[in-house]
């Protein structure tokens, strides 16, 4: 047993070693291509290094058995998402090409609807690959709400910090952290941030029409976390009755 723990950790090592190795490319064609900055390359491998030790991790302590292509396709849509962080990081110091930002963010926000249908048509569903997809969602749109700052203002900030910050709540208010029910409607509006953000950060839209798009998606986002936050104070009440 312990010799067939030892192989497929080894084999669960070799996943997570092809995706840093992939961020390391991705970065490689982005600095040939764009002559990515300092800033960029620091920011995308400090990524790359975060997301195979954080999922290594957690591969060692869930002992997932195989890895499982849904879980290659989030690590695909991590890369890509390593990609948008380190042009992110480099538009400070120089305006990035958008046209190779909103390719890579659209594959990743594409690719977001195929991991979950993947994992439930193979059978291969789990609490790491529903986490992992969850926070590299929350990431990609973390990242694409700095950018956006940059041009709509800081406020904007806080469509990829509301999760964060549930999150640190969560560890004073251990009440937040219960299960929810599952909601296409919470669902839809987590989508929608994405897409927002994309279509903003693109500049497809002129100044006004985009401050006004962008901020209508924040407010549903509010409503979201406001809704599912109400709904775990009542079960928290009906428990204590």
């Amino acid at each position: 047993m312990a010799l067939n723990n030892t192989y497929d950790m080894r084999l669960l090592r070799h996943e997570t070693t092809a995706g840093a190795g992939a961020q390391l490319l991705l970065l490689a064609l982005l600095g040939t291509a764009i002559g990515l900055g300092p800033a960029g390359w620091l920011t995308g491998l400090a990524f790359g290094v975060a997301t195979w030790a954080v999922l290594t991790r957690a591969l060692r302590r869930s002992w997932l058995q195989p890895f499982g292509a849904a879980n290659r396709v989030t690590l695909a849509r991590a890369t890509l998402v390593g990609g948008v962080t380190a042009l992110v990081a480099d538009s400070f110091e120089s305006p990035p090409p958008v046209t190779v930002l909103v390719a890579l963010t659209s594959v990743a926000l594409i690719l977001d609807a195929v991991d979950g249908k993947v994992a439930r048509r193979t059978g291969t569903s789990s609490a790491l690959g529903a986490r992992f997809d969850m926070e590299v969602d929350a990431f990609l749109i973390l990242v694409l709400s700095v950018y956006v700052a940059t041009s709509l203002g800081p406020w904007v900030l806080l469509i990829g910090a509301m999760r964060y910050a549930f999150v640190a709540a969560a560890r004073v208010l251990p009440w937040l952290n219960g299960a929810l029910p599952p909601s296409t409607a919470r669902k839809t509006v987590a989508a929608l941030q994405g897409i927002v953000l994309l279509v903003a950060g693109a500049g497809i839209l002129p100044l006004l029409p985009a401050f006004a798009t962008v901020l209508s998606a924040l407010m549903l986002l509010m409503w979201s976390f406001g809704r599912d936050i109400r709904w775990l104070w009542r079960v928290r009440d009906h428990q204590r009755a």
